[in-house]
C-alpha cells in the first residue's frame, strides 16, 4: 500500500491484527511500509481539517494558501465549506488536488521559480480590497516558503534562488533557513496578512517544523515575527554564505524587517495548527500495538546532521537488540523531525537517504533490525522518492552488486546506493507534510 491510499486504510474497519514473524525480512518490511502509511493517513488534510473550520463570516470568504498540501487543504475546505468561496492557493509541481472553486497553481519546491512569484503577485490580488465583515482563510503548510515567492523591494528572483539554493547545501536548519527567508521577502514573516487588511484573517497549518513553532511554518507568512535582520545576518555568518551585494546591503540596512509579535494590526487574527509530527507517530504507535509490538517514540524534533542522527539511532537499535535496554525486544522505535545535510559530494539523495545509509554503515549487518527512513510529504529532498528501507542483509546484498556505502555516504549519494538494491520507497506526493518519519524494527 502507498501513502497515497492510506487514508482509507486508517479509517477502514476491515484492518485485522496479525502476529508474522518480524525476522522475516517480508514481514518485517510489509510492516514498516504500513506504519508509514498509516503515519501519513493521520496528517492528511482530508482527516484532519474539517474539526477546525471557523464559522462563515458576515462578509465574503476568500481562500488563499500555500504548501505541498495547500491544494489537498483548499480540497477539503471545499467539501465543508457551507457558503460563497473563491480564492487561489500555490503548491508544489504535481501535488496539485481536483477543487472547482478554489484556483490551484503550480510551481517550484525547494528553489523558487517565475510561477510562485506570479500566483504570490495574484494571491496579493485576491485580498484587495477586503472590508471588516470579511474572512480570509490562510491554508499553509510546509515547503509555502519557496513556493510563495514575492522578493522585498529592491530584490529580485535571482537573488533569492541564489540565497536559497546555498541554503539548502549550508547545512543550516528549517529555523534558520526560514529566518534568512523572512527578512527578504514582501509577504512572510507576517506581511501576507497586513496585506489582507481589513479583514480578519484564520490561518490552518500543517506542521512540518520541529517543535511546531507557527511563526516558521512556510516562514509564518501571516504570523507576527520575533526574529530581526540582524538574526538573518548572523546565519548568512555562521554559515558563510556568500549573498549577493543588495541582499546583504538589504538586511544591514534593516528594510527587511518584518512585523513583531504585539502588532497592533495582528489584532482578531487566529491560528490553529491541524496535524504536526507528533500525531504521525502516534498514530503509528497504535498501529504497530495492534499488530502486536510495543511502540517507543524517542521524539517528534530530532534535528542535527542526519549521518550523526542515524548514528546516535543505531546506538539505540544495538543496545535494544544486544542487552535488552532500554527496551525490550520485539519492538519498533519511531523518531520525527527535520535532520540536515551538509552537501559535500556530487551523488543524489535527501536527508533520509542519508540517514538511512548511514544508519547501515553504524549498524553493520546487526542481526534482526530492519528501518524506513521517508519524508511525509513523498519527496526526500528534490528526488523522486520518499525515502528508503534496509535490513540486515543490506551491506552484503550492496557488495554482491558493487556497491559501497562508506563511498556513497562520502559523496552523499543516498539514492543511488538504495536504487541500486531496489529499496527506494516511491509513493507520489501524498500532499501532506509533516516532516521526516523514522521507523526501526527490532526483531
Amino acid at each position: 500500500m502507498f501513502a497515497t491510499d492510506a487514508t482509507a486504510a486508517l479509517l477502514s474497519p476491515q484492518r485485522q491484527p496479525v502476529t508474522p514473524d518480524y525476522r522475516e525480512p517480508r514481514h518485517a518490511r510489509a510492516l514498516l511500509n504500513d506504519l508509514f502509511d498509516t503515519a501519513v493517513a493521520a496528517v492528511s488534510a482530508a482527516h484532519c481539517l474539517p474539526p477546525h473550520l471557523p464559522p462563515p463570516p458576515r462578509g465574503r470568504t476568500v481562500l488563499i494558501g500555500a504548501g505541498k498540501a495547500a491544494a489537498a487543504m483548499a480540497a477539503a475546505v471545499e467539501a465543508h465549506w457551507p457558503g460563497e468561496l473563491s480564492g487561489l492557493v500555490v503548491t508544489r509541481y504535481g501535488h496539485g488536488a481536483g477543487c472547482r472553486r478554489i484556483e490551484v497553481v503550480e510551481a517550484a519546491h525547494p528553489v523558487p521559480d517565475a510561477a510562485g512569484q506570479r500566483a504570490a503577485q495574484r494571491m496579493v490580488e485576491c485580498v484587495r480590497e477586503l472590508t471588516a465583515d470579511d474572512l480570509v482563510l490562510c491554508l499553509i503548510s510546509g515547503g509555502g516558503s519557496a513556493l510563495l515567492a514575492a522578493p522585498a523591494p529592491g530584490l529580485s528572483l535571482a537573488d533569492k534562488q541564489a540565497v536559497n539554493k546555498a541554503l539548502l547545501r549550508s547545512g543550516a536548519s528549517i529555523g534558520e533557513m526560514n529566518c534568512v527567508r523572512k527578512h527578504l521577502s514582501a509577504l512572510k514573516g507576517g506581511r501576507l496578512a497586513l496585506a489582507c487588511a481589513p479583514a480578519r484573517v484564520a490561518t490552518l497549518l500543517i506542521s512540518d517544523i520541529p517543535g511546531d513553532d507557527p511563526t516558521l511554518i512556510a516562514s509564518g507568512p501571516t504570523l507576527p515575527d520575533a526574529t530581526t535582520c540582524a538574526d538573518a545576518l548572523a546565519v548568512i555568518a555562521k554559515y558563510r554564505i556568500d549573498v549577493p551585494a543588495n541582499v546583504r546591503q538589504h538586511l544591514e540596512s534593516g528594510a527587511g524587517e518584518t512585523p513583531k509579535p504585539g502588532d497592533a494590526r495582528f489584532a482578531g487574527h487566529r491560528s490553529a495548527t491541524l496535524a504536526n509530527a507528533q500525531q504521525s507517530l502516534e498514530a503509528a504507535a497504535a498501529r504497530a500495538r495492534e499488530l502486536g509490538l510495543t511502540a517507543h517514540i524517542l521524539s517528534d524534533c530530532i534535528e542535527g546532521e542526519a549521518r550523526e542522527v542515524a548514528e546516535v539511532h543505531a546506538a539505540i537499535a544495538r543496545q535494544v537488540a544486544t542487552r535488552g535496554q532500554p527496551f525490550s525486544k520485539p519492538c519498533v522505535i519511531l523518531s520525527g523531525g527535520e535532520t540536515t545535510v551538509t552537501v559535500r559530494g556530487n551523488g543524489r539523495g535527501g536527508r533520509n537517504a542519508e540517514f538511512l545509509l548511514a544508519l547501515a554503515v553504524a549498524l553493520d549487518g546487526l542481526p534482526g533490525v530492519h528501518a524506513l527512513a521517508a519524508d511525509t510529504d513523498g519527496i526526500d529532498g528534490s528526488e523522486d522518492n520518499a525515502g528508503a528501507l534496509l535490513g540486515p542483509d543490506t551491506l552484503t546484498r550492496a557488495a554482491a552488486r558493487g556497491l559501497s556505502a562508506p563511498a556513497h555516504l562520502d559523496d552523499n549519494d543516498g539514492y543511488g546506493f538504495f536504487a541500486g538494491l531496489d529499496d527506494l520507497i516511491v509513493t507520489g506526493p501524498t500532499r501532506t507534510n509533516v516532516n521526516d518519519f523514522r521507523a526501526i524494527l527490532i526483531a
